[in-house]
């Protein structure tokens, strides 16, 4: 079993006390007119910018980002995988259960910015921002508890693919707000799960890392022959298909060297 520290019962609360100080949003009362107040404020940035930060909620976006920790802190890229169920349950149940148009059907498009397609059904909660804070919450409480404080800058990359959801006109302020409480519930119920894991699994030659290497090749193509989400993200593809591309071949590289290793005594 690995040790993870354990989480305060006081930030288990956090995530529904966020949903119930939000609930003016999500009712939207007062959200419309908000919804416009931050999309405008944010309308001078370039429209890259905010396409860049809605991938980090983008599931190809996010293996590809994370990919360096296959190597690096495998226990990390673990964790946010573990996370990942609760937090396709909740996206997707909120999605089937919630009928909730996005802003673009509800407010005057001249009065908003949208960048790229114009969407409008299926808004609550945001499911990017839910990945993105469920990869920065099942990071941050994996690892070890002193010293945690220092990576707290997660969140606020986090907070920025949410905020970039608003910017680029396809969610309200309340579907944010719930979709980051649900992240964070999904990162501190994935780091549960990763309590139970087997210490073996950290090991490059473990078959489950072997495989979470080759579900790796996926965002790799996506990244070279898709478009994520936006025309703009274009060149971030390209640069995160050689972060992946890069991580698998150090990926390999270390398989090799402990496969060499293990191999050296034998013929001895």
């Amino acid at each position: 079993m690995m040790h993870v520290a354990p989480i305060s019962p006081r930030l288990w609360l956090l995530p529904p006390v966020l949903v119930l100080l939000c609930a003016p949003l999500w009712l939207h009362r007062f959200e419309p007119a908000m919804f416009v107040y931050i999309n405008a404020l944010c309308a001078p940035v370039a429209a890259q910018f905010w396409a860049g930060l809605s991938m980090l909620g983008n599931t190809w976006g996010v293996l590809a980002v994370t990919s360096p920790l296959l190597v690096r802190a495998p226990r990390l890229m673990w964790a946010w995988l573990c996370a990942a169920p609760f937090a396709i349950l909740f996206a997707r149940g909120g999605k089937a259960l919630i009928e909730s148009p996005r802003p673009a059907a509800v407010v005057d498009n001249a009065q908003m910015r949208v960048v790229g397609e114009f969407l409008h059904n299926v808004s609550m909660p945001s499911g990017h921002t839910l990945t993105a804070f469920a990869v920065a919450s099942a990071i941050y409480f994996a690892l070890p508890q002193k010293g945690r404080r220092k990576h707290l800058w997660l969140f606020v990359l986090a907070a920025g693919a949410g905020l970039s959801r608003i910017a680029v006109g396809a969610h309200w302020p309340g579907d944010v707000a719930v979709g980051a409480s649900l992240g964070l519930l999904s990162g501190m119920l994935g780091t549960r799960l990763l309590a139970r894991m087997d210490h073996k699994h950290l090991l490059p030659t473990a078959w489950s890392l072997r495989l979470v290497a080759v579900r790796l090749v996926a965002p790799l193509l996506a990244m070279l022959v898709e478009t994520q989400d936006f025309d703009e993200n274009q060149p971030l593809q390209y640069l995160l298909a050689v972060v992946v591309a890069g991580s698998l071949f150090a990926f390999a590289r270390q398989n090799w060297l402990a496969i060499k290793v293990q191999v050296t005594p034998l013929k001895g």
